[in-house]
């Protein structure tokens, strides 16, 4: 990963590119709110985030942009806002929090979500939610790269039977083939791979720490 990528804007100038976008008002905040709560974290690094409770994915993915064009979800994840963090994490129960020590998981490019799971965790890190890798590639665009993109397994769908859906969220960059469409060539791309095929083109997005304050 480039040095680019470690080292996201201040959590205030996130406040405002929020704020430039119009996510506040996807989720009836005022600006003075973002404003706010970004004053709270001081001058602590991390990535700004509103909690997907209050913003959902399907509301992100036309925000992303990657060489003018701009994001999509893929037709067969209409219930991509029923996604949501896996029972073992810790999310904030606040509208506003920060995450903490973001990394790309390059390294774990070709792995499955399977075999990658338990490692993140072994190694003490948390895997991003979707929403917070959309987050992050509205901040800093560059985090998706053609050939170096990555999932988000910390949100997950949980079926009627309690089991797990086997469709696990990444974001990368169409190649405008098949059911995208030419007109989404190079465009951000919200979608899903089986929990248990790897990918070389695709890391695993992983943080250290979330945090409201």
């Amino acid at each position: 990963m480039s040095a680019e990528l470690h080292t996201l804007p201040s959590i205030a100038d996130q406040a405002e590119r929020l704020i430039e976008l119009g996510v506040h008002e996807l989720g009836g905040f005022r600006p003075a709110e973002l404003r706010s709560a970004a004053a709270k974290t001081g001058a602590r690094a991390g990535l700004l985030v509103i909690h997907p409770g209050e913003v959902p994915a399907s509301a992100l993915a036309p925000l992303l942009r990657h060489q003018g064009k701009s994001g999509f979800v893929v037709v067969d994840m209409p219930d991509i806002d029923q996604f949501a963090p896996v029972e073992s994490m810790t999310v904030p129960d606040e509208p506003f929090y920060v995450v903490e020590g973001i990394h790309r998981g390059d390294h774990m490019a070709n792995w499955s979500p399977h075999e990658a799971l338990p490692a993140i965790v072994d190694a003490g890190r948390t895997p991003l939610l979707l929403t917070e890798g959309m987050h992050w590639v509205l901040q800093q665009p560059a985090a998706l790269e053609r050939g170096r993109c990555f999932m988000t397994i910390g949100s997950r769908l949980r079926k009627a039977n309690g089991a797990l859906d086997a469709r696990t969220p990444a974001l990368w960059i169409s190649n405008g083939t098949g059911r995208d469409g030419r007109d989404n060539r190079n465009a951000p791309k919200v979608g899903w791979c089986w929990e248990g095929n790897r990918h070389t083109w695709l890391g695993f997005a992983t943080a250290s720490g979330r945090t409201v304050d």
